[in-house]
């Protein structure tokens, strides 16, 4: 069952951040429970960015919908949290823009043009994604550690493995150290 009383009650402009299993969808509060979002076209609301289809979609739609047919079940807060980095837009300005977009095709880049970039952009006129920026960190870093072990593990073996190898007589290999053994 939808929960039917706020914790904190969204005001007009606030952003909306929802937690899915593996991402956050966000949306814009526009007022009288409803909220601007974009979504896949091909979805019904309630689903609209819970599947993967949300990734693989090169076109989104925007929607308005009932904030509670968006969130579902899930966890959700109002998260303004670039309030301290950006100054926001006039309240009538975002509402205006977010009203102009319902019912339009957008292109869709999870890198560059998902759902946080739409929201932030009608905000503080700024398109930005905090969840993108983290999972390129979190990639980077996992790479950075991997040739990080690679580059350790050639270390290693230079040092350990006391030299190189040779083909004697017989066709075998035999090690040639550097260094006395």
């Amino acid at each position: 069952m939808a929960p039917t009383l706020y914790d904190e009650k969204p005001e007009p402009g606030d952003l909306i951040e929802i937690f899915r299993c593996n991402f956050q969808h966000w949306t814009l509060y526009v007022g009288g429970g409803f909220v601007v979002h974009l979504a896949p076209p091909s979805e019904v609301p309630g689903a609209s960015s819970n599947s993967l289809m949300s990734v693989l979609s090169d076109k989104a739609k925007v929607k308005k919908e009932k904030i509670w047919d968006v969130v579902g079940h899930d966890q959700w807060c109002i998260n303004n949290q670039l309030d301290q980095d950006y100054q926001v837009r006039p309240i009538c300005e975002i509402l205006k823009d977010a009203q102009a977009y319902v019912d339009q095709e957008l292109p869709f880049c999870v890198f560059k043009g998902n759902c946080e970039h739409f929201v932030t952009e009608l905000r503080y006129g700024k398109a930005e994604s905090r969840q993108v920026q983290q999972a390129v960190e979190t990639v980077g870093m996992a790479a950075m550690v991997g040739f990080g072990v690679l580059a350790v593990a050639g270390i290693a073996a230079a040092i350990f493995g006391g030299g190189s190898k040779k083909k004697n007589k017989g066709g075998e290999y035999k090690t040639l150290r550097t260094t006395p053994g």
